[in-house]
């Protein structure tokens, strides 16, 4: 009897293609998802008028980046020039860097970048004004993401931008788009989140997690920040219910059951996550990993799994990666302004130590969001 006609030898068969494919559909979607994230590659030499900028012409480590002196940017129609003031680091800024998981090369180059600069999360005032630009305009203080925000100036899409809230400073708002409207998204969207449920946010003392904290409160729920010993009291004060100090205490065999689980960390396995999940809950991991992580797809592993488990179980395990959209980031300035939300930042550092802010938040233990601070210049109006 050949293995074909054995019951189940030609699914055995079919499993090897079918995880390949899926292989490959998630490297698909991790170059587009990434590619979301960063806005389109800008050439070094295009505006004329000279400014200091972080930019890495090799992948590796934080000490390939360089502050140089480069040409600074003209907006496209739909955009406009900021002078940036402050800026924030997020993990995405050290995937590129290293060019990890290689996945990322498929889009940025293999060898080396093909787009030197760094940084998406900006804030500063608008200094220039594409042709079809209608809701900012010259002095506006904004906040949103931009190319190459690692610098003195960067252009941003007037889509992806709002104006700054007047009770943050531009290094509050600097903290906020990426990681804020993922806490967002993941909980509003993915999550579904609803007044009186049970949500564990799986490291609350983070750059996503502060937010998601509070933004969960936002919403009414029952929330359980896990976090380290020395983070308890903040994730306390940002309105949790219950914090789990992780070191004291496995959240995974104790007896409280979550409707929403929202992982930033990826420390755990998905049994041990799908154990305190209800029967109907939804668990979405949102990235987790260091740099010693990487490889072919790197964090693109933790979606696999869900993707093959998710179609034979109960319970919804997602993952999600955010847009960046003005309508959100005025949804987060309403959260501002009714003080329901508050950036955390840990440290601030100046544009020209950009590689050790990036060195110390790859080391994995910042509380809240690493910022970026850009001294005020006397700018001159790029375009009118």
């Amino acid at each position: 009897m050949s293995s074909d006609s054995i019951p189940g030898a030609r699914v055995r068969r079919r499993w090897p293609r079918v995880l390949l494919g899926i292989l490959i559909l998630l490297v698909v979607a991790g170059v587009a998802a990434f590619k979301l994230y960063r806005p389109a590659p800008r050439a070094l030499r295009s505006g004329g008028e000279p400014m200091q900028a972080i930019v890495y012409h090799e992948y590796g480590p934080p000490q390939v980046l360089r502050l140089e002196v480069i040409d600074r940017p003209v907006p496209k129609d739909n955009q406009v020039l900021l002078e940036v003031r402050a800026s924030s680091v997020n993990p995405l800024d050290w995937h590129y860097m290293r060019g990890d998981p290689y996945v990322i090369r498929l889009d940025e180059g293999l060898h080396q970048p093909e787009d030197p600069q760094l940084g998406t999360d900006v804030a500063g005032v608008v200094v220039g004004v594409g042709r079809s630009v209608t809701r900012f305009k010259l002095g506006d203080e904004v906040y949103g993401v931009g190319a190459g925000a690692f610098a003195e100036y960067a252009r941003a899409s007037e889509k992806r931008i709002a104006l700054k809230p007047a009770t943050l400073t531009f290094e509050q708002a600097a903290a906020m788009p990426i990681a804020a409207i993922t806490a967002l998204q993941a909980l509003r969207d993915t999550g579904k989140i609803k007044v009186g449920q049970k949500v564990l946010i799986n490291g609350a003392s983070g750059g996503v997690g502060t937010f998601a904290v509070q933004i969960a409160k936002s919403y009414g729920a029952d929330v359980t920040g896990v976090c380290s010993t020395r983070n308890v009291e903040l994730v306390r004060s940002l309105g949790a219910d219950h914090v789990i100090d992780y070191s004291k205490e496995d959240f995974t065999r104790g007896d409280t059951r979550y409707e929403v689980i929202l992982d930033t960390v990826g420390n755990r396995s998905l049994s041990d996550l799908r154990r305190v999940l209800t029967p109907k809950g939804i668990y979405i991991g949102i990235g987790g990993g260091s740099p010693a992580d990487g490889g072919l797809i790197g964090p693109l592993k933790g979606m696999l799994k869900e993707f093959v488990v998710s179609p034979f179980v109960s319970q919804d395990l997602t993952t999600m990666m955010a847009e960046i959209t003005s309508a959100d980031l005025a949804v987060l300035n309403g959260l501002v302004e009714a003080k329901k939300l508050t950036p955390v930042i840990d440290r601030t550092y100046p544009l020209k130590d950009v590689p050790e802010a990036v060195r110390y938040l790859e080391q994995g233990h910042a509380r809240g969001k690493v910022s970026i601070s850009v001294a005020a210049k006397q700018a001159q109006p790029a375009m009118q």
